[in-house]
């Protein structure tokens, strides 16, 4: 079992319940899924790059990543319905737990300067994003074999309620929020 979820089943939980008042155990937040995506607007003209990018996101995630494709035509952008655009995960149960773990562990304190993450990037519903510059902050990419440094974005989904639950909740699992 995943060390994270190990450290929410024994720790997490009991204090998120003392804290709010829950009544029932069914009531305490827990993460939902986390979706990993990468936009990739040269992608549409260029399959080579595509294929890194895939590639790249399935490394990370350890969960083979699918292409999105456009909705609609954008002129001012040079995109047609249908052209490839970007690339996404989901992950859920144990692989959610791993990626977590690693994320918050290994991959952001890798970042150059960094103090911590946004404690303000919550959506209103309980969902939290963060934004990566460079896919080198991971383990599993190599510097020599990547073609193009690319971003991508993290949005860890909770079933909590309010911004303020769910704050607790990533806070209580590890996530290093920076100081006001």
């Amino acid at each position: 079992m995943a060390r994270m979820k190990d450290k929410y089943n024994a720790d997490v939980a009991p204090a998120l319940m003392k804290k709010f008042g829950y009544k029932s155990p069914m009531q305490i937040p827990r993460l939902d899924k986390i979706v990993v995506n990468v936009g990739c607007g040269d992608c549409a003209t260029n399959a080579k790059a595509l294929e890194a990018v895939v590639n790249d996101v399935t490394a990370i995630t350890g969960q083979k990543a699918i292409v999105t494709k456009a909705h609609k035509s954008v002129a001012n952008f040079k995109v047609r319905e249908g052209m490839s655009v970007g690339v996404k995960v989901t992950l859920r149960a144990e692989r959610m737990w791993e990626f977590f773990d690693r994320f918050f562990n290994v991959a952001l304190p890798r970042v150059r300067d960094f103090r911590g993450i946004s404690p303000n990037a919550f959506d209103g519903r309980g969902n939290y994003a963060v934004g990566i510059k460079e896919q080198l902050i991971f383990p599993e990419i190599e510097y020599d074999k990547i073609e193009k440094i690319r971003g991508m974005n993290i949005v860890i989904c909770t079933t909590a309620k309010t911004d303020e639950e769910a704050r607790e909740l990533l806070k209580l699992l590890g996530a290093p929020f920076a100081e006001k």
